[in-house]
């Protein structure tokens, strides 16, 4: 540590960027979705390239990894065209503000250069690249034998941009020492698997489309959590609450979140905020995953089936495989998705359901819940399922096992409470899922007119 002496040495300017982190440091934890990767694994920010402490798997040393699927949420972005409109409002509001010495706060945002552009629509940052790269070093340092020259990879993602930019980045970051062949594996773009719940009609008509679904974010937004909020965020910058609504306080505090993600700087924004705001933001946000995402309603999960199918079948193919004493034609699959392909998945799988439902009115009673999607889905957020096949076993039960890994996290299985599983018992426990979700039937709409309330 310095001497005490050594701070007063440095220059004021030098002792301001070393406190501007801190400003930050309280809310960091509250960005939900918008949430840097670090806030899960904070040992990244040491050394971008650690596996973290060891966590004991418990697998028997006789166990090699047969087969590896990840399905991974894109990397950091840019804000939507849709936030930055919003930010622009806000951030335009400020500069007809009349000059008024009492508001520092509405004269500081007034002189932040606003340089987010439309045109960066959600799209892949810097950053994201980083992160993308980092996580395939740290993946192929976790399970070499996978990662080794020649085996084959098969690389998919949705369509969007950020997607598709994050799966090059993931290819990018095994480099030429780990080599998959001499062609460059082609991405695969797959949105039936990707983004299934744009496929899924019951999904769109009844939850995406329709406002009546969101009733709970909406009552939150008008209840008093929010309106304190409001009211203390209307104050800091001299104006009238009237001209400030939910969406303009909550883009703020995205704006927050933004700049530390994409540039590591603490921005202006986030001087509005206290820890206890940044409790209510985080909630506003969850509850909208919840109600959209998770479990909020049944066909937010279901929808999903068709991926968590599609998983078990290149599972059930590869043991097939290894059977017969033939090479897993599969044995890496890397999927780039989005925070709504792993969210209803990991609901579908029954994982961070709280007792009690999340609802505009038990905020207080929420504030230990499971369900934090920034805990989560963060940006590159990775759920990872890894087969093994294990010799000198007790049964023949036990020669396929598997792992699943939630940002690089060991998950305890349901079943088992354990962090390994027989193939076998996995089956067993969702086999409701395996062989009676059909995504066809559960998307289809219902053919009597009924209201969405009713059918949710």
């Amino acid at each position: 540590m310095a001497p005490h002496w050594a701070a007063a040495a440095l220059p004021s300017a030098a002792i301001l960027l070393l406190l501007l982190p801190l400003a930050s440091a309280g809310l960091s934890g509250y960005f939900g979705t918008k949430s840097r990767y670090e806030e899960v694994n904070p040992h990244l920010l040491r050394d971008p390239l650690s596996l973290g402490p060891a966590a004991g798997s418990r697998l028997p040393a006789a166990c090699a990894p047969l087969q590896l699927r990840a399905l991974l949420r894109h990397g950091t972005r840019y804000p939507t065209a849709g936030q930055i409109r919003r930010l622009g409002q806000l951030h335009g509001r400020l500069l007809r503000r009349p000059a008024a010495a009492a508001c520092p706060a509405a004269a500081d945002l007034a002189a932040w250069q606003m340089w987010y552009e439309e045109s960066l629509d959600g799209r892949l940052a810097p950053q994201g690249r980083r992160d993308m790269e980092r996580l395939a070093r740290r993946l192929a340092a976790r399970f070499p034998a996978l990662f080794a020259a020649r085996r084959r990879l098969v690389l998919a993602s949705s369509s969007k941009h950020r997607c598709l930019q994050s799966a090059a980045a993931f290819r990018d970051g095994l480099g030429p020492s780990l080599s998959l062949g001499s062609d460059e594996v082609e991405v695969e773009v797959n949105d039936s698997l990707m983004r299934f719940f744009d496929h899924c009609a019951k999904f769109v008509t009844l939850v995406e489309d329709n406002d009546v679904a969101m009733c709970q974010v909406d009552a939150f937004k008008e209840g008093p959590e929010m309106r304190k909020v409001l009211e203390k965020v209307a104050s800091a910058l001299c104006l009238p609450v009237e001209e400030l609504n939910a969406d303009l306080v909550q883009v703020a505090f995205l704006t927050c979140s933004y700049e530390l993600a994409i540039k590591n700087v603490t921005s202006p924004w986030c001087s509005l905020f206290s820890e206890e705001d940044a409790k209510v933001l985080e909630y506003l946000n969850d509850l909208k995953q919840y109600w959209k995402r998770g479990y909020g309603y049944d066909i937010n999960s279901r929808s999903s089936c068709i991926l968590f199918q599609d998983i078990f079948q290149h599972l059930d193919k590869a043991v097939e495989e290894s059977k017969s004493s033939k090479p897993i034609s599969s044995p890496l699959i890397v999927q780039v998705g989005h925070a709504e392909t792993l969210q209803p998945l990991l609901a579908l799988m029954g994982f961070f359901k709280d007792d009690e439902r999340l609802k505009a009115n038990n905020y207080i009673r929420q504030t230990h819940r499971k369900f934090r999607s920034g805990r989560i889905v963060p940006y590159a957020a990775n759920l990872v399922f890894v087969l093994y096949h294990c010799d000198q076993v007790k049964t023949s039960k036990e020669e396929y096992q598997v792992q699943m890994l939630l940002n690089e996290k060991p998950m305890l299985f349901h079943h088992s409470n354990e962090t390994i599983s027989t193939y076998e018992d996995l089956k067993d426990y969702y086999k409701d899922i395996l062989e009676n979700c059909h995504f066809k039937e559960e998307c289809e709409l219902p053919k009597i007119n009924i209201t969405a309330v009713d059918e949710l």
